[in-house]
Order: structure tokens, then C-alpha cells, then sequence
């Protein structure tokens, strides 16, 4: 029986710093700076959550970050969508949600950790993927 060859999917790697506004390898296949200047129909925050980390976007961090637990309930991670488990979370308010995602919090249902365990995340990047999975669980 003949094994594939081991490959490396660079589209799966994600961004764990915020952007300094310099980049210093240009092979690098990742876009960090000129989000700033470009609106196509996006508001102002979205574009300010976009220049702010590994894309801004709620989804992408999700999928990058949050689903690693999210996705399947681990530890009590409320999955997205289920309007049960997500509306007690959603009934004390989006600051609330916000305090337990980026400084971390345990209760009767399991623990989250900082920032998902992804402590460079900027904290505009955290609050869009709870945004993301609030407004999947409504």
C-alpha cells in the first residue's frame, strides 16, 4: 500500500498578530496593510474591525479560531445556532459576551478561555466572531 506524499496547505494558515503596518517578508502570501482605504458597502466599524487584525471579519475568525471548540461544544462552548444555549448568553447583553470572550470565564457549563486561547487576536477581531455567532443563534 503506497502512502500520498505530505503537503502543505498555506490557505490554512492565519494571522496571530495584530498588523504593525510593515511587512517584512515579502514572500509572504498574506495581505496586512490597505484596508483602510476601501469601502465597498461596508460601515465605518467594519472597516476599522478590518484593518485591525487577521482580516476583521467575524466569520473568518471563527472559522480560524473560535470553531476549534465552538463548532462541536467543547468544554461547554455554545454552538452556533442553537438558540437554547446562545439565549441566556445573549439575554445579558453583548458587553457581557465580549468581557467572557476576551478576558476569559468559567461557569456552570464549562470554561472559555482568553481571547479562545488565541491571545494575540486583536480584541476587535474577538468581538466580531461573537457578533458572527450571535447573530447565527438568534
Amino acid at each position: 500500500m503506497a502512502t500520498a506524499p505530505a503537503t502543505t496547505d498555506s490557505s490554512t494558515t492565519t494571522a496571530a498578530a495584530p498588523a504593525t503596518g510593515s511587512t517584512t517578508d515579502p514572500s509572504s502570501s498574506s495581505t496586512v496593510a490597505s484596508s483602510s482605504g476601501s469601502s465597498s458597502g461596508m460601515d465605518s466599524s467594519a472597516n476599522n474591525t478590518a484593518a485591525m487584525g487577521a482580516g476583521g471579519n467575524g466569520q473568518t475568525i471563527y472559522s480560524s479560531t473560535c470553531a476549534l471548540c465552538h463548532a462541536a461544544g467543547v468544554t461547554g462552548a455554545p454552538k452556533p445556532g442553537d438558540k437554547a444555549d446562545w439565549g441566556p448568553r445573549i439575554a445579558q447583553g453583548k458587553d457581557t459576551l465580549y468581557k467572557h470572550a476576551l478576558a476569559g470565564f468559567q461557569g456552570k457549563k464549562g470554561m472559555m478561555p482568553p481571547k479562545g486561547g488565541n491571545t494575540s487576536l486583536p480584541d476587535a477581531d474577538v468581538k466580531a466572531a461573537v457578533d458572527f455567532m450571535v447573530d447565527q443563534s438568534k
